[in-house]
């Protein structure tokens, strides 16, 4: 069961480690090692346009929604927000054109064209849920999170269904320092969406941040064993928190897991040859991942029946635009997350 204290200078590193926004940090050395181990951001920058000189084409006078959203889903994330920009000139009254002119310009790093574009959504559909739980993340990643605070609880406003915006509360509530309200936020989100992997991720990097490591090994090792993408930084999370923990051959295992999805993935690389020094651990104990993972489960399922999560209302979703997952960052950068 997840304690529900923890100190304040606990709380304020944990805001620094993974806030859906967060720095890359040195977490407290463990008496083993004499290198500070780092852990992975946790929500996600805005991917970088897949095709850099696409920029310089020009934007056709008749451009469709259909055309802008072609590049948005080719990642071309610059070339869809001046498209959407486009479009959206020639239809001033179509919310999702600003609506995606905002999702695609913070993808591509542009925080004010993405804020102004989602307050523009916002004047023309103030009940816009997407539109107020992504200009929160805008604002958390221009180290605003008080008015993103705002931005959430309206949200949650309209819709207390919404796992996105209990998500992003957490990130919020984190950045604030405030671990208890941020975990809390983190369990509705989990109680509505049970199979959310970044809420997961995003839970156990915080209490990463606050020393608790068994508490995190739940959390990661659920999101490591749903995760069908193949995330680092969920394996590289996990690895830390089962390093703090003493399992030093599974810790091994999960950077070994994070390589080989991306082989480039330098916190694993180093984490690894850490472990590696350290040696196998000489514990018989009959701890898996696997076996974390599915205590976790039934952690969440106690949530879900604890909160009665039926019985909360939901908004219609009646538009088609992309779920956005959390991202890792530096700061509040995008690698997917949402």
């Amino acid at each position: 069961m997840l304690r529900s204290h923890s100190p304040r200078a606990l709380v304020l590193a944990a805001v620094a480690l993974g806030a859906a926004a967060c720095t890359t940090s040195d977490l407290p050395k463990t008496p083993k090692s004499t290198d500070s181990v780092a852990a992975a951001p946790v929500v996600v920058q805005p991917a970088a346009p897949a095709t850099p000189d696409s920029s310089a084409t020009a934007v056709p006078e008749s451009v469709s929604y259909a055309m802008a959203d072609s590049a948005y889903t080719a990642r071309d994330y610059g070339r869809a927000a001046d498209l959407f920009d486009a479009y959206s000139k020639r239809r001033p009254q179509n919310p999702w054109g600003f609506y995606m002119l905002g999702l695609s310009a913070w993808k591509a790093g542009q925080l004010d064209r993405a804020r102004g574009a989602f307050e523009d959504a916002l004047q023309l559909d103030p009940k816009n849920v997407k539109s107020m739980v992504n200009l929160s993340r805008v604002l958390l990643e221009e180290d605003r999170p008080r008015d993103a605070l705002s931005q959430v609880r309206a949200a949650l406003a309209v819709d207390s269904g919404s796992a996105d915006a209990w998500r992003v509360l957490g990130r919020v509530q984190g950045h604030l320092g405030h671990l208890d309200d941020a975990l809390d936020a983190y369990h509705t989100a989990l109680a509505l969406e049970p199979q959310d992997t970044w809420s997961m991720n995003n839970m156990g990097l915080l209490l990463i941040g606050a020393g608790r490591y068994g508490d995190a090994l739940g959390p990661l090792a659920r999101a490591v064993q749903l995760d069908e993408h193949g995330v680092p930084a969920f394996e590289n999370n996990l690895g830390i928190a089962l390093e703090r923990t003493g399992h030093l051959t599974l810790a091994a295992e999960a950077y070994r897991h994070a390589l080989q999805s991306d082989s480039t993935y330098a916190k694993a690389q180093v984490s690894l040859a850490r472990v590696a020094q350290l040696g196998d651990d000489s514990s018989a104990d009959s701890v898996t991942v696997a076996s974390l993972g599915d205590a976790f489960a039934e952690e969440v399922s106690s949530w879900q029946a604890s909160r009665d999560v039926a019985a909360v209302p939901r908004a219609a979703d009646t538009t088609r635009a992309p779920v956005v997952p959390e991202t890792n960052a530096k700061p509040d950068s995008m690698k997917p997350q949402p």
